[in-house]
């Protein structure tokens, strides 16, 4: 391991440790685990131009992805009533708003178990906001339809999927966190900027452009990606295929 990676992993360590002794346990001991289903109709969607999710999770492993037959289908597994997830959805007028956030109790990471699965569906344009926690998170975008998406990396290990159908112009924002994440675009129609951070941020597949990267062939798809990465703590990776 060379003298950086062991000085991320220290760093990747040194924070879930401080993020688990800033806390209490749950509420509740961990114990029995309850699965609970969550499931929003795509018929309340209707009508909306555009509808804004926050998803947000302290601590626990997310997935993320497309293919849900109504707007949202989502199961969250979890062993403490503090980790009940709040869930809401605003659906009147032209612009809807989704929120999806890990209850307001403070978390202890011991024999805690928190894991999302959240679905969405192919009808109606999104803005997306994830904040990841501490933990893994699994997020495949291809078939979610995205209009921009802004992503907060946490503690741990995230591995993305950003290559949505390109019918229009996507606009991505991902703020690096502490550990390793790799992401994956197209290998056409991508402008890229990528800097800051005291990690290592890596392209691969890209051609460099002046202080950017872009894809050697613009394609034949009538948008583009436009991602921008802020690097953290760790280790970014942009993989064009």
């Amino acid at each position: 391991m060379s003298g950086k990676a062991a000085c991320w992993s220290i760093l990747a360590i040194s924070g879930a440790l401080v993020l688990a002794g800033c806390n209490v346990p749950p509420q509740g001991s961990a114990g029995e685990e309850r699965l609970e289903k969550v499931v929003i109709e795509k018929a309340r969607a209707q009508g909306a131009e555009r509808i804004t999710a926050e998803i947000h999770i302290a601590a626990g492993e997310l997935a993320v992805l497309g293919g849900a037959r109504e707007f949202l289908e989502a199961t969250f597994a979890y062993n403490a009533p503090a980790l009940k997830p709040q869930v809401r959805f605003e659906d009147s007028g032209f612009r809807r708003r989704l929120t999806i956030a890990q209850g307001t109790a403070s978390l202890g990471l011991g024999k805690m178990r928190n894991q999302w699965e959240i679905r969405f569906g192919s009808d109606v344009p999104l803005d997306l906001a994830i904040r990841c926690g501490a933990g893994n998170n699994r997020l495949d975008f291809r078939e979610i339809p995205l209009r921009s998406l802004e992503m907060n990396l946490g503690v741990g290990e995230v591995e993305a999927d950003l290559r949505p159908k390109l019918d229009h112009d996507v606009e991505a924002r991902i703020n690096g966190g502490i550990g390793r994440a790799e992401i994956l675009v197209p290998a056409e129609g991508v402008e890229a900027t990528a800097q800051g951070g005291i990690g290592n941020i890596q392209v691969i597949g890209l051609d460099k452009d002046g202080g950017g990267w872009r894809s050697a062939s613009p394609g034949k798809a009538k948008g583009r990606l436009k991602l921008e990465v802020k690097g953290g703590i760790g280790e970014i990776i942009i993989r064009a295929e």
